[in-house]
């Protein structure tokens, strides 16, 4: 139950900040003429944020694949391709 409190809590921590129309929370802005990429720290932060919201290691595990957060064979989550 502690999970979704600090989903909770961050939510609400998020709407605080983004208030007045602006996100300045870090969240970065659309690269013109890029494709979007997602970077090795980007990465790092969503598998902490999927352990810490998991309820055991087979839950964690199943999230991570579904979210492309896994490494393939060759060492890089799908999320990154």
């Amino acid at each position: 139950m502690s999970g979704s409190l600090e989903v909770r809590s961050f939510l609400l921590q998020q709407d605080s900040v983004g208030s007045g129309g602006q996100f300045t929370a870090g969240v970065p802005a659309p690269r013109s003429g890029e494709t979007a990429r997602v970077s090795d720290e980007q990465v790092r932060r969503a598998r902490l944020a999927v352990a810490r919201g998991a309820t055991d290691a087979g839950d964690c595990r199943e999230l991570l694949e579904m979210l492309g957060l896994v490494d393939d064979e060759d060492g890089v989550p799908a999320v990154r391709r």
